[in-house]
């Protein structure tokens, strides 16, 4: 996917980026090796899509603040003056300039009801329902699964590849945003609370239906090929070199001190203790989170499916 890297980004869709070197409110550093970089400006991105109706997408951009790409879409709606007509979505593979992308969070409309059917399918539908509803949610698929359209999990079919997923139905999209990602919608509960969809990871999570999803992936397949090729562009990018534990001194690392670059017969821990190289941090068992079925696939298992 080409982005117009010529066009400058709107300005009222952009806020300042004050870097804080990885130090906390109090002076602290808690990320370590960060500071300097190049200069730029945050695109704030609609993670919510709350406005309804057709957004035509203007052009694909680059943001500097993450690995995917972003659309700039403008609203097609008379009402919308200034600023409301203008908003950064994550661009998904595939959308070009002139494209048109709606979001559906709000509920289906009544206009795009009687556009989708004729009035004897709706007189039908309230006289027989249990045949015509497999029928009328098939046929409101085939209008709202588009690539880059905003839509209730319950109402995409399994199979589907999407991103930008949401926990809350009220909340913006956390999931699957990184240049590349998607998910995939594999089960929907007979109850019709909960949904199940398989992440990247390969991990299966249980999803409440009413949440949303946008369809297809994240624009950017191949960041993860990348290569930096100088320490410079590490720079760039805000990161400082990163010394190694038995580099430093005993009173900066628990591997640091002694003669020669060796930890001794300690075993790998972080710099706070923590173990690391296989050391599980995290209480294993299905009960540190409730809503996952199939946890993602670790050690050995992670081999044989590579």
């Amino acid at each position: 996917m080409h982005t117009s890297t010529k066009a400058k980004p709107i300005r009222v869709l952009t806020t300042a980026l004050r870097r804080k070197g990885g130090r906390n409110a109090t002076g602290r550093i808690t990320v370590r090796f960060r500071g300097g970089g190049h200069r730029r400006r945050i695109r704030i991105v609609d993670f919510m899509r709350m406005e309804p109706g057709p957004h035509d997408v203007v052009r694909i951009e680059y943001d500097p603040g993450r690995s995917g790409h972003i659309a700039l879409l403008k609203a097609r709606d008379p009402n919308a003056e200034g600023n409301a007509k203008w908003k950064y979505i994550l661009a998904p593979e595939g959308v070009r300039a002139g494209d048109v992308v709606e979001s559906y969070r709000s509920g289906l409309t009544a206009s795009l009801i009687q556009s989708t059917f004729s009035l004897d399918e709706i007189t039908q539908h309230g006289k027989d329902q249990s045949t015509s509803d497999a029928l009328l949610i098939g046929t409101l698929r085939g209008v709202i699964i588009k690539l880059g359209n905003c839509v209730p999990i319950k109402l995409i079919p399994t199979g589907t590849m999407v991103h930008n997923v949401s926990l809350d139905p009220r909340g913006k999209a956390i999931l699957v945003r990184a240049a590349g990602t998607f998910a995939q919608v594999v089960h929907h509960e007979e109850n019709g609370r909960y949904s199940h969809i398989r992440l990247q990871s390969g991990e299966v999570r249980k999803v409440l239906s009413n949440c949303v999803a946008s369809i297809g992936k994240v624009s950017n397949p191949l960041w993860d090929d990348r290569k930096l090729g100088k320490a410079g562009r590490n720079r760039w990018l805000g990161w400082r070199p990163r010394v190694r534990g038995v580099a430093m001194n005993a009173c900066d690392h628990p591997h640091g001190g002694g003669r020669g670059k060796s930890k001794s017969d300690k075993h790998p821990v972080s710099i706070w203790g923590w173990g690391t190289k296989g050391t599980r941090t995290r209480k294993p068992g299905p009960m540190t989170n409730k809503m996952v079925i199939k946890e993602r696939p670790r050690g050995k298992e992670k081999a044989s499916k590579s």
